[in-house]
């Protein structure tokens, strides 16, 4: 297949509650026709909010309730769901962007760069893997909020065989006001550098902390162009289509890879 249909789900979250925020998600997924798309993305801590009481509000990921509602909107929708929840797991807890397949199989990222401006880092545990995944014929690599202020973790690792390691970059953020310009211009640059598409998807509204979010979710060509950019501070569900062809199309034509330089993630 050479395309992709994924969906952005910007939304207000409700702060350290996953009922009702599961419960609205399902309420702006309603009017998102069967069949119509191919992955679902949500914000980084969709059901809580961007919180560091991982001790109160983390569920165990075996048993986790709000991932299996992802497991169950993937069914029932044949799409796949994704978007981070903060879980333990063998006693450690993980900001963790979950893949949920309508087949029932799960798959993950671990947050690698933990936000330290706001204690991540002393509240989760760091990721120590890359995670590219394969989804209707496009290579997708997943990263978390503050992953994309950090050019090497996402950089392509080119070689002679495989010059791409992926088609895509999906970044899961609450990435707050303040810093929206970053969050834009980082998305168009990892989309540019990488020679791939971006899809950033942010929240709306304000936390418990007075952070207050406009959004911005963004779907980025290989050019770094906006496919999807839609005006700030609304919630939105936006459906877009990617051609594996046309990205193919432009590597080619624009040959960038070949003089990138070599180097090794320790």
């Amino acid at each position: 297949m050479s395309d992709l249909r994924l969906t952005l789900v910007q939304s207000d979250l409700r702060w350290e509650d996953p009922q009702e925020n599961c419960h609205n998600l399902a309420l702006q997924l309603a009017d998102l026709d069967h069949h119509s798309t191919d992955l679902i993305i949500l914000p980084e801590m969709f059901a809580t909010g961007f919180t560091m009481n991982s001790r109160e509000m983390a569920q165990p990921y075996a048993q986790s309730e709000v991932v299996a509602w992802m497991l169950e909107q993937a069914r029932t929708r044949q799409v796949v769901m994704v978007g981070s929840v903060a879980v333990v797991e063998q006693g450690q807890y993980f900001n963790r962007m979950v893949w949920a397949q309508p087949d029932g199989q799960l798959q993950h990222y671990d947050k690698r760069h933990l936000f330290r401006m706001a204690g991540e880092h002393e509240r989760y545990a760091m990721g120590t893997e890359r995670v590219i995944l394969n989804w209707k014929g496009f290579r997708i690599q997943l990263c978390v909020c503050y992953d994309l202020r950090f050019p090497v973790w996402l950089r392509q690792q080119s070689s002679p065989q495989q010059p791409f390691e992926y088609d895509l970059l999906l970044c899961v953020a609450n990435w707050p006001d303040p810093r929206r310009h970053a969050w834009r211009t980082l998305l168009q640059a990892r989309a540019s550098e990488n020679l791939c598409y971006v899809a950033g998807v942010n929240r709306v509204g304000d936390d418990a902390k007075g952070n207050h979010y406009t959004g911005d979710s963004l779907l980025v060509d290989f050019r770094g162009e906006l496919i999807c950019d839609r005006p700030i501070n609304q919630a939105f569900i936006a459906t877009e289509t990617l051609n594996l062809e046309a990205l193919k199309a432009f590597r080619e034509a624009f040959p960038a890879w070949q003089d990138a330089d070599d180097f090794q993630i320790l």
